[in-house]
């Protein structure tokens, strides 16, 4: 009961931190870009994609021979590479309470699991509790966005900011979770 409990008020933690990074500080928008030409994009993605909803990279080959590795770096060198995700109309609203309940469920699964993690571990007091789940935040924010970095040329300031986030989320989440499940010293 305790890890629920703990891994609960560790959710409600992340859940406000992540709100206020995304609404009260620039690091959300960190590497994100728009377009100069959003119309005439909009209008290629319809005609190429109509109702497809998806995530896209291109150009793409399937092609994995020594032939095909050089065409592919040809289009490469000619037209660079793109990742697209495309929510086709009538697929997407601009209603925020949808996602923001997926959101804190999202929240709530990694305080969970955090909070079981350090259940499971023999960490004695507040600060190195808070520590231990601070640092399963870095594991986290590492895992996916250097990938994004490495793989798909994600800005490094928007890899940096989403990593930034995560751990103070993490951090956030581990003085509640912290808080909730104390350990004492074997006697």
């Amino acid at each position: 009961m305790r890890i629920l409990l703990a891994g609960f008020l560790g959710a409600i933690a992340m859940f406000v931190w992540m709100s206020v990074a995304h609404i009260a500080t620039p690091l959300a928008q960190m590497g994100v870009n728009h377009l100069q030409h959003e119309q005439s994009v909009i209008d290629a993605v319809h005609t190429d994609l109509g109702t497809r909803s998806g995530f896209y990279l291109f150009p793409w080959s399937e092609d994995m021979s020594e032939a095909g590795q050089k065409a592919q770096q040809a289009k490469l060198d000619a037209g660079g590479m793109g990742l697209l995700v495309y929510r086709a109309p009538g697929t997407v609203s601009a209603s925020m309470g949808k996602p923001m309940v997926h959101e804190f469920l999202n929240e709530l699964v990694q305080a969970l699991i955090a909070a079981w993690l350090l259940a499971q571990a023999a960490v004695i007091g507040y600060v190195r509790r808070v520590t231990f789940v601070t640092a399963v935040g870095v594991a986290v924010g590492i895992g996916t966005n250097v990938s994004y970095l490495i793989w798909y040329g994600f800005p490094g300031s928007y890899t940096i900011a989403n990593i930034a986030m995560t751990v103070i989320g993490y951090f956030a989440a581990g003085l509640a979770i912290a808080a909730v499940l104390k350990r004492k010293a074997a006697a």
